[in-house]
């Protein structure tokens, strides 16, 4: 127990680290917690230290899964379906082509020029047409978009184009059999009854005992997750659905927002960016450095050459477009799910996998990066909910 209490004093202080370096540079908590794991990683692997940083052990691994679900939940709840029905055009197309661009083009480089086999350059085609939910809506906090309507639409878009990956994930390489209709048919009776039932919950106990709707959701996120991952899914997808369905629900009290989003940018989702960072394998990527340029451009160039003109449609500042893809581009969770699935089940080798999991982490970073620093449509900003998140940008301005 007393190796647990040190290897989370250390997490957290990298946490506390990587906050004072992303003010000091006026970049994303996220990505900077992201980096700083990378470094920790890289250096534990030269002096030998993998092995404490606890990064597969169980009680590390359930605390940044926690993080990608709620993540993923507060993301949903940002998206009330009724003020989307406007946005379903833009939403559905963009999230389909954000989703199909990169599957093709990173399907056919590997098969093509990198010469893998057939399942593997398949699989690596579904873990980079992902983009990461988890840091784009990091980011809208951070900035305040997501109370806007552009960033309602990146995040629709999103979940398009993870909803996207998960179902060509489930097709190609995960049998369909009775779980996953058990799991879908709980999941629609969840959107009938779910707003009904946490309303009686608010109505008759959310003042008179403690926290009870932050009980409630957690105990629902979790139980769909064992679900989900009983039938062969993953728990981060009911997780954005249940934000969905509750978004009317949520959306009225501020402070419980506020509230739910504090516990989770200040506990959860640190280890979750920290230990995604330390994942990452430098000394392989080095070792196979053109064949990740080429994945990791291709990615990228995919997405850009897809998304572009497309969101050229909907969108008309020039800003706005280009802000718009380039979080679009982006890689994270899925990605790194969809690799390691592969690894799993002898899709992937060893080395393959560490590339395709580079690739993803160098997507969640460096495409957000150039899309803060040169492309932030500060036309748009809001400021965010939580005080301890403020840009920069937004505090000079008080």
């Amino acid at each position: 127990m007393l190796t647990i209490y040190l290897v989370a004093a250390f997490w957290f202080l990298s946490a506390l680290i990587s906050t004072i370096i992303a003010n000091r540079l006026k970049i994303s908590n996220a990505l900077m917690e992201i980096i700083i794991g990378a470094i920790i990683g890289f250096i534990a692997f030269k002096i030998g230290f993998t092995n404490q940083l606890a990064l597969d052990a169980d009680w590390l691994k359930f605390i940044a899964g926690v993080a990608a679900i709620m993540l993923t939940f507060l993301a949903g709840s940002e998206l009330n379906p009724d003020s989307l029905k406007s946005k379903f055009k833009e939403i559905t197309i963009v999230g389909l082509i954000g989703f199909f661009a990169p599957f093709i083009g990173a399907t056919l480089i590997a098969y093509f020029i990198l010469h893998w086999g057939l399942q593997s350059s398949l699989l690596t085609g579904i873990a980079l047409s992902t983009t990461s939910m988890a840091v784009v809506y990091a980011v809208m906090i951070e900035y305040g978009f997501n109370k806007t309507s552009f960033g309602k639409s990146i995040l629709g878009a999103c979940f398009v184009n993870d909803l996207g990956t998960v179902i060509g994930l489930g097709l190609i390489f995960a049998p369909f059999t009775y779980k996953t209709l058990i799991f879908i048919a709980v999941t629609v009776l969840l959107i009938f009854i779910l707003p009904s039932i946490t309303n009686f919950l608010i109505k008759h106990f959310a003042y008179k005992t403690a926290a009870i709707r932050t009980k409630w959701i957690l105990f629902i996120l979790l139980s769909m997750g064992v679900l989900a991952m009983w039938s062969g899914s993953e728990p981060v997808l009911p997780a954005y659905i249940i934000g969905m369905i509750l978004a009317k629900t949520i959306e009225k009290d501020n402070f419980f927002v506020r509230r739910l989003r504090t516990m989770t940018i200040g506990f959860l989702t640190p280890i979750y960016f920290l230990r995604a960072g330390a994942l990452v394998s430098l000394p392989a990527i080095f070792g196979a450095f053109l064949v990740f340029i080429l994945l990791f451009g291709g990615k990228i160039l995919f997405k850009i050459f897809g998304l572009f003109p497309v969101i050229s449609r909907f969108k008309k500042h020039r800003k706005e477009k280009w802000y718009y893809t380039l979080l679009m581009s982006t890689g994270l969770t899925f990605g790194t799910i969809s690799a390691l699935y592969g690894l799993t089940n002898n899709i992937i080798s060893t080395e393959q996998y560490s590339i395709i999991v580079g690739v993803v982490i160098a997507s969640a970073v460096i495409p957000t990066l150039i899309a803060n620093k040169f492309f932030l449509p500060e036309h748009l900003l809001e400021e965010p909910v939580l005080d301890d998140q403020l840009p920069d940008i937004l505090k000079e301005k008080k």
